[in-house]
C-alpha cells in the first residue's frame, strides 16, 4: 500500500486489492473540508506521480450543493476527471470550504478553489488515466475524524 502525503498535511492512502481495473483510495481529514482536500489530491495523484511537478498556474473554482455529504464528494471528484478531459488540467493545490446543512433536508454548499496545469508530458510524469468515479464501495463517514473510500475506474 503506497501512502502520501502533500505538503499542507492532507493525507491520503492507496489500498491494493480492491479491483484490478481499478484504483481505490482512502482519504482522511480533521475536518470535512480537509478530507475532500486529501480526496481530490489522491484523484490527481493517481494520474501523476509527482505532485509538486503541477505548477499551481490555472484556477478553477467549483460550487456544488447536494442534500448528501457523500454525492457532493462523488460530484467534486469527478470535477478533477471532467478537467483532465476537457481542458487537460491536472490540479495539485485544492482549498475547500464547506457550509454544512444548519437543518435537516438542507444542503451542504460547497466552494472549492482547484489550482494547476495543463499536462505536460516534458514535465509531468504521468501513470494512469482516471476515466471515472464510481460508486464501488464508496463511502464517507465521521468518527474522530473524517474519512471516506473511493475507487476510481482507470
Amino acid at each position: 500500500m503506497r501512502n502520501r502525503q502533500d505538503v499542507t498535511g492532507v493525507a491520503y492512502k492507496y489500498l491494493e486489492d480492491v479491483s484490478i481495473a481499478d484504483v481505490a483510495f482512502e482519504a482522511t481529514g480533521k475536518t470535512l473540508d480537509g478530507m475532500f482536500e486529501s480526496a481530490g489530491l489522491a484523484v490527481t495523484n493517481v494520474m501523476v506521480k509527482n505532485l509538486r511537478s503541477v505548477k499551481p498556474g490555472i484556477r478553477k473554482t467549483i460550487k456544488l450543493e447536494n442534500k448528501d455529504v457523500e454525492k457532493l464528494l462523488f460530484n467534486f471528484l469527478q470535477e478533477f476527471v471532467f478537467w483532465k478531459d476537457k481542458d487537460l488540467l491536472l490540479f495539485s493545490k485544492v482549498g475547500v470550504k464547506i457550509k454544512e446543512p444548519k437543518k435537516p433536508g438542507q444542503p451542504y454548499s460547497m466552494v472549492a478553489t482547484l489550482s494547476g496545469d495543463k499536462i505536460d508530458a516534458k514535465k509531468h510524469d504521468m501513470l494512469v488515466d482516471v476515466k471515472a468515479v464510481t460508486w464501488h464501495l464508496f463511502k464517507v463517514e465521521k468518527t474522530k475524524d473524517w474519512k471516506c473510500h473511493v475507487v476510481l475506474d482507470i
